[in-house]
């Protein structure tokens, strides 16, 4: 399989995740992992950064397909085929939909990160004054 048809793949995956999250029959605990991959994928801003050098696609590369694996395989099959087929459908001249709650959790967690270097910082220079 060629890298194009992988990547138009992964796209309709993601989008039939979307689909399959709002489908009654999804089970609540495929929601909950499905609700973390689709937020994560349609959020404009990476976990990992893509300038930092070896690991900003790390994300893009491993961890969201290895997260739509899990999500698949959590979430009934009639569902997902019924949802493969609402993505194909809707990538027909649609852009694909961005999550706001997703691109504030990773603010938030980048945020946390900054503090406790800063605290440990701030620690450290009080130490050896």
């Amino acid at each position: 399989m060629q890298l194009k048809q992988k990547i138009n793949n992964l796209k309709i995956d993601i989008l039939a995740l979307w689909f399959a999250y709002r489908d009654p029959r999804t089970p609540w605990y495929a929601r909950i992992w499905v609700a973390i991959v689709v937020g994560y994928a349609f959020s404009p801003i990476d976990l990992i950064p893509d300038f930092i050098p070896g690991l900003g696609y790390l994300d893009d590369a491993i961890l969201l397909p290895i997260g739509i694996f899990i999500a698949i395989r959590l979430i009934p099959r009639d569902v997902l085929k019924d949802s493969r087929i609402k993505a194909k459908e809707w990538l027909d001249g649609k852009e694909k939909p961005k999550s706001l709650v997703a691109a504030i959790l990773i603010i938030a967690f980048w945020i946390f990160i900054l503090f406790l270097i800063f605290h440990l910082l701030i620690a450290r220079i009080r130490k050896s004054a």
